[in-house]
């Protein structure tokens, strides 16, 4: 039988007792600290043992997370875990007069941009609490809500909480400063007090082909494309066939080269558009084209009524649709749901695919979620969020499709399967996407890739920042022992 947590504050036989956590939770009461630990392995409870520490003396403590059905989550645990009642959780939703309320209680559970506005407002002390965490730690960079907040707290004792740190290490060191941060702990899976407890997920690449009228879709996108980049080249303007290169020359072209600002900005369009088309199909594509023409900007009516590549590109799309022509990863998605049984999570990184996708299951008999954000038409209040992830919970649908309001902290320990709809560039999504399933049991990652598209390069990508993420955690650890006589900021300003 597994031994509990034994703590003043804390609820007996509540929270299991493990020896990675107990460790890491008293590194992160002695200083200010980074705890990056794989996904499903108990970072709120580490985040619980500090808490009831800091109650100990006395102390309040704040709990960031940075979506609403997150910070939800970690307010339920923390009213069951905790034996004290005034803990409460703070977001948008909440009126003006109730949040002066809210604020007063010894724990806090809130979301960012709130938590920054109450305390530029006054309505929060910046000495009311001694410990602030900052789960999903990775976010703190640039002008995010984090920043802002750390800022307001460097007298608080600060623990922040992720799967992975970013995989470049200026980014790392931008995390660590903006935080100051003065020591990482990490656990790995191949940790040995880690270990007993990982649940291996298998990872499958499902390739499929495009159709021929999304090839042929594809080849007049390709060739719009190439002649803006022929345009460009030939007026001076220095780019590559990345979308990143086109978006770097946008403040050149725009302050000295401005007879190449429509050439320029067709070219983005036209590559947000192509990599609509092969990663999420015909459906996604048009309404992309649609709401392109609505918003106008430079080069806009050009690209999109005078262009004959993308004219007959849409005309080519339009009759596939009608014929009933999407992608071919939708039947291949119904084959991998229909070997599963269990709970499955679906990720695609754009909301118009998400309806297309239950459209699709639903028609074929698998009953579905959505999750999405609040913002735009066709958005989730936060209350619906939380309503929807609740209701998947309790099995009231099998298949929960989300764009990346669902990547970060889900913790819903049934989901056997995890879908990529599309493959994510980027470490941080991929691991936190691939972190939903295998809490439970032994897991399941399957990943929709289309021959040809951006799908393979995304992989390519993808993979190389995962492996480089894999050893951020040692090298910034590093330097952060190298300047221990300085702050965490001073070191990276030194």
């Amino acid at each position: 039988m597994a031994a509990h947590l034994d703590m003043r504050y804390v609820r007996g036989g509540v929270v299991e007792r493990r020896d990675y956590q107990v460790s890491l939770a008293g590194e992160a009461m002695r200083q200010n600290s980074m705890v990056v630990l794989p996904t499903g392995l108990g970072k709120t409870a580490i985040a619980l043992q500090v808490i009831a520490g800091y109650l100990d003396k006395g102390g309040g403590s704040l709990f960031l997370a940075p979506t609403r059905v997150l910070a939800s989550q970690h307010y339920e645990f923390l009213r069951e875990a905790l034996t004290i009642d005034d803990i409460s959780l703070v977001t948008g939703g909440d009126s003006l007069q109730r949040r002066k309320k809210l604020w007063n209680n010894s724990v806090v559970c809130a979301t960012p941009e709130i938590a920054r506005n109450d305390l530029e407002r006054g309505m929060v002390c910046d000495g009311q609490f001694g410990l602030v965490i900052f789960d999903e730690a990775h976010r703190a960079v640039g002008d995010y809500a984090y920043t802002g907040i750390a800022a307001r707290m460097r007298g608080a004792r600060i623990l922040g909480m992720t799967a992975t740190l970013p995989s470049e290490q200026a980014k790392a060191e931008e995390v660590l400063g903006c935080l100051g941060i003065t020591a990482v702990r990490e656990r790995t899976e191949a940790s040995p007090d880690v270990r007993p407890y990982i649940h291996d997920t298998s990872t499958e690449w499902h390739t499929v082909e495009l159709p021929p009228e999304l090839k042929e879709v594809q080849g007049l996108l390709k060739r719009a494309l190439a002649e803006r980049h022929d345009t460009l080249r030939r007026n001076g303007v220095r780019v590559d066939r990345s979308l990143s290169s086109l978006l770097r020359a946008r403040p050149y072209v725009l302050s000295r080269e401005r007879r190449s600002a429509k050439p320029l900005f067709a070219a983005i369009r036209i590559h947000y558009a192509l990599s609509i088309l092969e990663a999420h199909g015909i459906t996604p594509f048009l309404k992309f084209c649609e709401r392109a023409g609505k918003r106008g900007g430079i080069g806009a009516k050009e690209l999109l009524e005078s262009d004959g590549n993308f004219v007959r590109a849409i005309s080519v799309a339009r009759g596939a649709q009608a014929r009933g022509i999407e992608h071919s990863k939708i039947p291949e998605l119904v084959k991998v749901l229909s070997s599963e049984r269990g709970k499955a999570l679906v990720f695609t990184s754009y909301r118009d695919s998400v309806d297309l996708i239950r459209e699709k299951l639903e028609g074929a008999g698998v009953k579905c979620g959505v999750l999405v954000g609040k913002a735009g038409e066709g958005g989730l209040a936060q209350k619906r969020q939380v309503e929807t992830v609740r209701q998947f919970k309790d099995g009231q649908f099998r298949v929960l499709i989300a764009t990346r309001v669902g990547e970060e902290g889900l913790d819903i320990a049934e989901v056997n399967l995890v879908i990529f709809y599309d493959n994510v560039p980027s470490s941080i999504r991929f691991v936190q996407r691939r972190g939903r399933t295998g809490r439970k049991d032994a897991g399941r990652l399957a990943v929709l890739v289309a021959k040809g598209t951006i799908d393979e390069t995304y992989r390519y990508i993808g993979q190389r920042k995962v492996a480089s993420a894999r050893t951020m955690g040692s090298k910034v650890a590093r330097v952060l022992e190298q300047n221990s006589e300085q702050t965490g900021l001073d070191a990276f300003l030194s």
